[in-house]
C-alpha cells in the first residue's frame, strides 16, 4: 500500500494545501493523475466549492481531481480510480457518507491493490481502523465507527500539547490516555500540525518540522521525528 496521511491542510498564513503540495507531487509521481476526491467532510460549503479548491492546488503540481459526487455510481468510481484523495472537515459526516454509499470495502480493496491514497485531517482519520480518535463534534451519526482500516493504528490529527491558561478541561494527551486505557492494544499517533506520515509497503516515515507523539497503554509516550522508524505501528 501507498498512503500519505497529513495532519492538516493549511498552516497559518499560507494558501490551502500549500505546505504539503510538493510531497503530494512526489508521492503521485511525474505522470499526471486525475484522482478521485471524496469531499464528504465538507459541512458549511458545497462539494463543488471543495472540489474547486482542491483542484486549484493539484493543478499547480501537475495533477487534478474529480469529486465523487459527480458520479452516478460511487462504487464504480472507486473501482476505476487511479488514486483516492479524502479531504478534511467533519469526520463524522465524512464517515456517514462513506458508509451510506457503501464505499468502505471498495476503497480498501483499491488501496490495498496499490493505488495511492492521500488524506488530510478527517481524511487521515478514516484511514485508521475507526474514527474514535477524531477531534470533531459528532454532528451526524454514522452507522458504525469503523473506517477503512488501511493501517492498524489510530491517528489524532492536529495534535496539540497546549493547556491554555484558564482551561480546566482535559488536554489532548489526557483524552488519548482515556482512549488507550480502554483500548490497550492500540497505538495512537498524535500528528502535529505541518506533519504527515508516508506509508509504503511495510515502512512508515514522518515528514515535517515537528515530532509525532506516540501512545500505547503501558508505554511511556514517545516523541518520534523524521529520523525515526515508525514501522512498529504496522505490527
Amino acid at each position: 500500500m501507498r498512503l500519505l496521511l497529513i495532519s492538516n491542510s493549511t498552516n497559518p498564513g499560507e494558501p490551502y494545501l500549500d505546505y504539503p503540495k510538493n510531497r503530494i507531487r512526489e508521492f503521485l509521481g511525474p505522470v499526471p493523475v486525475n484522482a478521485l476526491f471524496l469531499p464528504y467532510a465538507a459541512v458549511t460549503f458545497s462539494y463543488d466549492e471543495y472540489e474547486a479548491k482542491v483542484s486549484e492546488r493539484f493543478r499547480e503540481i501537475g495533477h487534478d481531481v474529480t469529486s465523487i459526487h459527480r458520479f452516478k455510481d460511487p462504487v464504480a468510481a472507486v473501482e476505476n480510480a487511479a488514486a483516492i484523495i479524502v479531504g478534511g472537515g467533519n469526520t463524522w459526516k465524512l464517515l456517514k457518507m462513506i458508509l451510506d454509499n457503501n464505499l468502505v470495502d471498495s476503497v480498501r480493496k483499491r488501496v490495498r491493490s496499490g493505488i495511492p491514497y492521500i488524506g488530510w485531517s478527517a481524511g487521515s482519520n478514516v484511514a485508521c481502523p475507526t474514527i474514535r480518535t477524531t477531534n470533531d463534534m459528532p454532528i451526524l451519526e454514522p452507522l458504525s465507527f469503523n473506517a477503512f482500516n488501511l493501517v492498524p493504528f489510530q491517528i489524532n490529527p492536529h495534535y496539540l500539547d497546549a493547556n491554555p491558561a484558564g482551561h480546566a478541561g482535559e488536554t489532548r494527551e489526557q483524552r488519548i490516555e482515556e482512549f488507550i486505557e480502554v483500548n490497550p492494544d492500540v497505538w495512537v499517533a498524535g500528528l502535529r500540525e505541518g506533519t504527515m506520515l508516508l506509508v509504503e509497503k511495510e515502512k512508515i516515515c514522518l515528514f515535517g518540522p515537528r515530532k509525532t507523539r506516540v501512545f500505547k497503554k503501558g508505554n511511556i509516550p514517545r516523541e518520534l521525528g523524521e529520523d525515526d522508524d515508525f514501522s512498529f505501528l504496522l505490527q
